[in-house]
């Protein structure tokens, strides 16, 4: 795969430039220079892809679930033959280290095999109504064409999380990705095109009139779904521009994710699953631990050996293998972390490590532990999307399971703890769609996927990820 062939729109098939020619940069966040040009797609390249893939699903919901299943599966056995290509694309336009977009790019390729398997099992029911006795027959059928709109931290997993359960499902799809990352989604179209996707079925529109598109997209009346993934603040958005359609909306939304060590945890289990909830994706991710409580009787020595793993990281350009942290994504990013411990010292949280980025080019935050963070602070009630651990202390169960659920956000908690009832008790009165238990990994393409409150409404993957893009249809009969 040449990292950089496909820069243009892929619709119906087919790499294409805008239809009025316009095009934006993409820049290595590790070097700042630009990566490539690619198209920007406008509202005539829209209609383009809409017409493509209404013409292209037809066909694709005619087939049988085992066809579909078929070619998903050669997705995965495909993508899987490539990931280093990918995941070279990956680090180059997003910045993450190469162990993270390995993860990415295994990770990704996985939600083919997934609803591969899951394709064939959109089970309905048939049932005899208890008083009128009268058959009925519950089937679930394709939605209608979706529109995808995707985040820049997975530029790989953030699309397959969505178009395989589509394509599972029988729907066409018109993807807008990141206007950071494009690359990588665009790189994956023809792997799709060679498992067997008919053309026009997957259209890709990278796009810095953002808004505009997408609003356009989302008004057609041949679109039934629009599933994103990104800030609460632009799902509001997206939520009141479907209510004109009554579309079916899958928010993935913000987090702001509380991790709770009890001072009965198995503390080397507890520092090491800290560090991936909190370092995984450079902590560019909204599942990223962001609030870290510790029981006051092991706060000491838990900073003392979180603040040892974080030191020891190795930050540099993701390229290099021996780079465990990247750069982050933009410069806006890097700078918004900054402020948050700037903010957070000043009310008087105390610096373990990092917490100054290096001079030279490229959007590097190190590796960075505060300790004794206050409630007040701005980054315990915003994500800090970034490689910076905030440590807040804690007394007792009821204090602390209060203070993890005073956000507005309700996506994903972690609880560390050597007693297992404890943990489930705690984890049942956490306001959160998907809590780790002694475990700092929930996402699982086999896991319903999906938060709570301002996080987000459906869920993605497991067996529920499929259903989003379907409808129900109750038919009713008597023999």
């Amino acid at each position: 795969m040449d990292q950089m062939d496909q820069t243009d729109l892929f619709i119906a098939g087919a790499f294409r430039p805008a239809a009025d020619g316009a095009r934006f940069d993409v820049v290595n966040p590790a070097t700042e220079g630009v990566l490539a040009s690619v198209a920007s797609a406008g509202i005539a390249d829209a209609d383009a892809a809409l017409d493509a893939a209404a013409a292209a699903m037809a066909a694709w919901a005619a087939e049988t679930p085992r066809h579909r299943a078929e070619v998903l599966r050669r997705a995965w056995e495909l993508m899987s033959a490539r990931l280093d290509d990918i995941a070279r694309l990956i680090t180059l336009e997003n910045g993450k280290a190469r162990a993270d977009a390995l993860g990415e790019a295994t990770y990704a390729a996985e939600f083919f095999r997934w609803f591969a398997e899951e394709a064939a099992r959109a089970d309905g029911h048939l049932t005899r109504a208890p008083a009128s006795g009268a058959r009925i027959l519950v089937q679930h059928k394709p939605a209608g064409l979706a529109v995808l709109v995707t985040p820049w931290n997975y530029p790989a997993a953030m699309g397959t999380r969505k178009i395989a359960p589509a394509l599972a499902a029988g729907c066409g799809v018109v993807i807008k990705p990141a206007s950071d990352t494009p690359l990588t989604m665009l790189a994956l179209m023809p792997i799709l095109a060679e498992a067997g996707v008919p053309a026009g079925l997957v259209n890709v529109l990278p796009s810095r009139r953002t808004g505009a598109l997408v609003d356009h997209l989302m008004h057609d009346p041949r679109v039934r779904v629009v599933s994103f993934t990104g800030s609460t603040e632009v799902g509001r958005t997206l939520l009141r521009g479907a209510a004109d359609q009554v579309l079916k909306p899958a928010m993935e939304l913000g987090g702001n994710a509380p991790c709770i060590v009890f001072d009965d945890a198995d503390l080397d289990e507890a520092v090491e699953g800290t560090m991936l909830a909190k370092m995984r994706n450079l902590g560019e991710a909204c599942t990223a631990a962001n609030r870290i409580y510790v029981q006051a009787g092991i706060a000491p020595e838990f900073t003392r050996r979180l603040t040892a793993r974080m030191a020891e990281l190795k930050l540099g350009d993701g390229t290099d293998p021996a780079v465990d942290v990247g750069p982050l994504v933009n410069a806006a990013t890097r700078d918004k972390v900054g402020a948050f411990v700037a903010d957070a010292l000043a009310r008087g949280a105390r610096l373990e490590c990092g917490g100054v980025p290096p001079e030279g080019p490229g959007f590097f935050y190190p590796p960075t532990v505060l300790s004794n963070v206050p409630d007040t602070a701005e980054c315990v009630h915003d994500e800090i999307f970034g490689p910076v651990a905030a440590l807040l202390p804690f007394t007792d169960e009821a204090e602390v399971i209060a203070r993890a659920n005073d956000t507005e956000y309700g996506l994903v908690a972690y609880v560390f703890t050597g007693d297992f009832r404890r943990g489930l008790r705690v984890c049942e009165r956490l306001d959160y769609g998907m809590v780790g238990l002694n475990r700092g990994l929930v996402s699982d393409p086999a896991a319903p996927f999906g938060g709570v409150k301002q996080s987000g409404l459906g869920r993605e993957g497991g067996h529920e990820g499929m259903f989003e893009f379907m409808e129900t249809q109750y038919i009713s009969a008597s023999w």
